[in-house]
């Protein structure tokens, strides 16, 4: 039977085909003009946004970048990370036009017909490196997120060149590469705020031996208050750069309570974020904080995460300089692609992800 717009999708089966088989995604279901959300994304209460839940007049802070090397913004940067786990930057080094190049890549993208999207979901894909998805970890979630990506884990110029879908990969390629500047001066600053003032090779294979850059597509969505663009989680990096676009709807967790304050998108910034492998390797003084994405019920939202990461083969845990200087380890030492299977293996769960590293 033919889906109807106000019940559509009874059938699971028939949901699952269309969405993930068929590569469809939230974005054909959204186009189809439903005028009810289907009822596998519809998420338990406990994990909807409480619009009560949402503090205003709170923000997160802003740091201008353009004297990078004053003491105070280092000082502001690490504070932010310790008290907050998030903070925008703005007059950094990435240029605006290569922010702009990139949203309108991933509007090109996310514009393909639908069977040249599918030759890029996990059955077509010619490369684990190389993903285009829906929702998080669907077999695993009791109900589904509403939001679509490509996921582009970056191994080689030359890898990128032939497996990248073209109408996005040099823009991607741009935003990582001009983006590894500041990247390089935040890590430089949190380092140095744990007295670690030198980085070597080592340290920084280990801080950022790897890049990956999702595009994420959240469409409109019918019944937006019942759903989630994505459920509540920390990021697994050592540190998440996140380009969003005007549209907002990220919240993060604020420091009491089940208390949320939105991140309000500022033309030209970036959002930072603090991601497990940092608090671990901070022996928890830098913060990974959870965060969502509400659903929209009028606007289509972007955008463009990089998670700046260690090795899959590095082995993660508290400085060795944080405990030769008398701290106790909170942490263990953990193999990071352990911890990542951890983290995919399961539906969004907040901070329990963590766990996995504690003693």
């Amino acid at each position: 039977m033919a889906p109807t717009l106000a019940e559509p999708f009874a059938d699971s089966a028939a949901l699952t085909d269309f969405v993930i088989t068929q590569g469809n995604g939230v974005k054909g279901l959204s186009e189809m003009g439903l005028k009810a959300l289907p009822k596998q994304y519809i998420q338990p209460l406990e994990e909807r946004m409480c619009m009560t839940n949402i503090l205003a007049q709170e923000s997160i802070p802003i740091i201008d970048m353009s004297n990078w090397e004053d003491p105070e913004v280092a000082k502001s940067i690490c504070d932010a990370a310790s008290k907050w786990g998030f903070f925008q930057i703005v007059n950094h080094a990435v240029p605006v036009e290569v922010l702009e190049n990139v949203k309108d890549a991933t509007y090109r993208f996310f514009g393909l017909p639908t069977e040249v999207k599918n030759k890029y979901s996990k059955e077509h894909s010619p490369s684990n490196n190389v993903r285009f998805g829906t929702s998080f970890t669907p077999q695993a979630e009791k109900a589904l997120e509403w939001k679509d990506y490509l996921s582009l884990f970056y191994v080689s110029e030359e890898e990128a060149s032939a497996l990248w879908p073209s109408v996005c990969r040099e823009q991607v390629l741009d935003f990582m590469k001009k983006s590894e500047v500041v990247i390089k001066q935040l890590l430089q600053m949190l380092m140095k705020g744990l007295n670690v003032n030198k980085i070597d090779e080592t340290k920084e294979s280990l801080l950022m031996g790897s890049v990956r850059t999702n595009l994420n597509y959240y469409p409109v969505c019918p019944n937006p208050e019942l759903t989630v663009g994505v459920g509540r989680h920390s990021d697994v990096s050592t540190l998440t750069i996140l380009l969003q676009d005007e549209i907002g709807g990220l919240f993060v967790r604020g420091n009491q309570g089940d208390n949320w304050i939105h991140i309000p998108p500022i033309k030209g910034s970036l959002v930072i974020n603090i991601g497990d492998a940092l608090q671990i390797l901070s022996n928890g003084r830098y913060r990974s904080v959870e965060h969502r994405v509400v659903a929209n019920g009028s606007k289509n939202r972007i955008s463009v995460p990089i998670f700046v990461n260690p090795r899959p083969g590095d082995m993660i845990g508290p400085l060795p300089e944080l405990i030769e200087s008398g701290e106790k380890p909170i942490y263990k030492q953990v193999l990071y692609s352990d911890y990542v299977k951890h983290f995919f293996r399961k539906a969004h769960d907040g901070k329990k992800t963590v766990e996995f590293a504690e003693l």
